[in-house]
């Protein structure tokens, strides 16, 4: 069996000895990394049956937990989503490493066929925040519960309301 690292790091985050068991959400990371290495694989008949696998399971686990995490979305290592449901990535959406989601949460473009976002590492996000559009979330940021980011947030920062401000972003050393 292949070795997948980055579902190890997301596995890491999880407390409970049972994952599988006691949390929903981690069934949408799983079939996210499985349809991740599925398209890895060389093209041919493989492929393709495990193709056909990972969308049965993707709409089946979709459609349970209301987490919609598509393949073609890059989501690094380390992925924990507390409180399952009405959770939307977009398709062309970048997430870092060791983020955090939580219900509601949604990442996506604000027109059709517009950019997505781009989100850092270590960015933790409150129950019912929107990130939408071409923007970039950077790394080690907080979200607060319900805001809608619409631009920007550099390194460090806090960000809340609708739409959300800076409340709190930390200096930089010289």
């Amino acid at each position: 069996m292949i070795q997948d690292m980055d579902w190890e790091a997301d596995l890491a985050r999880y407390s409970s000895s049972k994952p599988f068991s006691h949390e929903q959400s981690i069934w949408a990371i799983w079939v996210y990394r499985f349809g991740r290495r599925t398209g890895e694989l060389q093209p041919g008949l493989r492929q393709r049956c495990y193709t056909k696998i990972y969308w049965l399971l993707f709409r089946i686990v979709e459609t349970i937990t209301g987490i919609s995490l598509p393949k073609s979305c890059k989501i690094g290592p380390g992925l924990r989503i507390w409180h399952f449901g009405n959770i939307f990535i977009h398709p062309e959406s970048v997430i870092g490493a060791n983020c955090t989601l939580r219900q509601g949460v949604t990442i996506g473009n604000r027109v059709e066929n517009g950019a997505a976002p781009v989100i850092g590492n270590n960015v933790d996000f409150g129950a019912y925040a929107q990130i939408l559009g071409g923007i970039t979330i950077g790394n080690n940021c907080k979200i607060g519960a319900m805001s809608v980011v619409l631009c920007d947030v550099p390194d460090g920062a806090t960000a809340v309301g609708a739409p959300a401000r800076i409340i709190h972003a930390k200096s930089e050393s010289i």
